[in-house]
């Protein structure tokens, strides 16, 4: 059984930096995602991955391959950004002037996919996931890495709503520390420029990631 997935959202694009919905067009990182992208390789050079998934797209791959796990990774193609559709390329602001009150986690996208397409991808990469020891990184996109952290804990995928992740920034699903059995989100939202420690339990044990005050722990 999987001991802990670390989940890594790629670093920044010119596209995320102006609130532009980036589904499936390839943009690449800006000079800052790349160094914020290099950051997260002080961050994870202690942990020792079993498994290294990303998304085929390369601001993903990219920030996997600064970040020292490019050797190791494999593409993995469930693990791509939600499709937008019609929205793809569209701000938030915009889709709503055309729509008020949408939000992805409840409307989903015209043409793209809907909320329960993107659980059911989730469900697919968590499948794939529980089965393996030791423990796993992920480098994915926002919204999909949101509705996988949910699902990871039983809940609908539209309570990714209430999880926000910045880009390059590293999070942890593991276990409830005083219940094994149980899945929890050990750390969420941990930016690479902060200053913690991160620890893997043994390979095929369960542990927690321990973090600093400072870090966004759920």
């Amino acid at each position: 059984m999987v001991a802990q997935i670390f989940v890594i959202r790629h670093g920044e694009t010119q596209w995320s930096l102006n609130g532009r919905h980036t589904g499936r067009t390839d943009v690449p990182l800006t000079e800052n995602g790349e160094r914020r992208a290099i950051n997260l390789r002080g961050l994870l050079q202690g942990i020792t991955f079993t498994h290294v998934l990303a998304s085929p797209l390369q601001r993903a791959w990219r920030t996997c391959e600064l970040a020292g796990l490019g050797a190791a990774a494999r593409v993995e193609p469930d693990l791509h950004e939600w499709d937008y559709g019609d929205y793809e390329g569209r701000t938030t602001a915009d889709i709503r002037a055309q729509r008020p009150g949408w939000n992805i986690f409840q409307d989903g996208c015209p043409q793209g996919e809907s909320v329960e397409q993107v659980s059911q991808r989730a469900d697919r990469v968590l499948a794939g996931l529980r089965p393996l020891e030791g423990t796993i990184a992920l480098f994915s996109h926002g919204q999909f890495l949101r509705a996988l952290a949910v699902r990871w804990i039983g809940l609908p995928a539209r309570e990714g709503q209430h999880l926000a992740l910045d880009t390059a920034a590293v999070s942890i699903l593991g276990y409830e520390h005083h219940n094994g059995d149980i899945p929890a989100i050990a750390l969420w939202n941990a930016g690479s420029s902060t200053s913690f420690a991160l620890s893997a339990p043994a390979v095929g044990g369960k542990g927690r990631a321990a973090g600093s005050p400072d870090c966004a722990a759920v």
